[in-house]
């Protein structure tokens, strides 16, 4: 029996939102969300693969913050980007992606002392450049979830 690779990184889910939205995030309470794109940044020292996974699942139990924005018919996962070098990067790429747009305070960021987690960008083009630039200037290996449907979920 073969072992598998175990990832281990850092990821953003850029989430669409279709519509202002006012919904319930667990014990945050009610937040206000505008439509438009938000850049979500977790990670994953266990199994990368899982997490991401799950999150693109819409029958799960609700645990993260971003669980309760992910349940709301009018948001959808459009894109994934991730690295998968064994490193925990998330507080350093959620800070340079929130210079780049708006933080939802207090969001995804419960176990740091970083603003936000969660990023909201008026449209999907500026959410997947900043990014896209944030890793590459993080020196950082892009991978898309293309990469990850092809080497790791289609077996």
């Amino acid at each position: 029996m073969a072992n598998k690779t175990v990832l281990k990184g850092t990821y953003c889910l850029l989430i669409n939102l279709k519509t202002d939205q006012i919904i319930e995030i667990g014990r945050k309470g009610k937040i206000s969300f505008d439509n438009g794109c938000y850049v979500y940044v977790g990670s994953a020292m266990n199994s990368l693969e899982a997490r991401i996974r799950r999150h693109l699942r819409k029958d799960k139990k609700m645990h993260w913050h971003v669980d309760y924005l992910l349940d709301n018919p009018s948001s959808q996962i459009i894109q994934v980007f991730f690295s998968d070098d064994g490193v925990k990067h998330e507080c350093e790429l959620a800070t340079h992606i929130a210079g780049k747009g708006t933080g939802i305070q207090g969001f995804g960021c419960s176990d740091c002392k970083c603003h936000s987690h969660l990023i909201y960008f008026s449209n999907i083009d500026e959410a997947e450049n900043a990014c896209k630039n944030t890793f590459k200037n993080s020196d950082l290996k892009l991978k898309e979830l293309d990469d990850l449907l092809d080497g790791y979920l289609r077996k």
